[in-house]
């Protein structure tokens, strides 16, 4: 995939929608965000927390090693929403098929590496993604 040239647009509608595409701050990020900080939680943002892994992690709680990856449907086949491109098909299945790959080896990584790893979906509700991730927090905080 890395270094493959990408299809034309099918449309140049479709070409100004994807290049607008935000990669950071999302809105879904951002709300979710809003509501942590509602509730006093400190956090950092867009952090990489392995040495010798070159990603980020959206959320990340450092000393009670609690990451939240915001993840959109599309990009990261949500098991509810995704649906597959008709235009250039087997060129998007296997670009979201790498993401997808690469969101379970970094899910991987971290966990092995001690990391509480909190997947949020764009689709769900920031107020009870929020609760998850506070209970989460908070659990690993009371740890010996």
């Amino acid at each position: 995939m890395k270094g493959e040239s990408r299809p034309p647009a099918s449309s140049e509608g479709v070409r100004e929608r994807m290049s607008r595409q935000r990669v950071r701050n999302t809105e879904p990020e951002l709300a979710l965000r809003r509501e942590l900080h509602r509730r006093g939680l400190r956090f950092r943002v867009h952090r990489r927390c392995l040495n010798g892994l070159r990603r980020t992690v959206d959320i990340v709680f450092g000393p009670t090693k609690v990451a939240v990856d915001v993840r959109g449907c599309f990009w990261h086949g949500c098991p509810e929403h995704a649906v597959p491109p008709k235009a250039n098909a087997t060129w998007w299945q296997e670009k979201l098929q790498a993401n997808r790959r690469r969101d379970d080896e970094t899910e991987a990584a971290m966990t092995e590496s001690g990391w509480a790893y909190v997947v949020v979906w764009e689709h769900e509700d920031p107020v009870l993604a929020a609760d998850r991730v506070e209970r989460l927090v908070c659990e690993r905080r009371s740890r010996p």
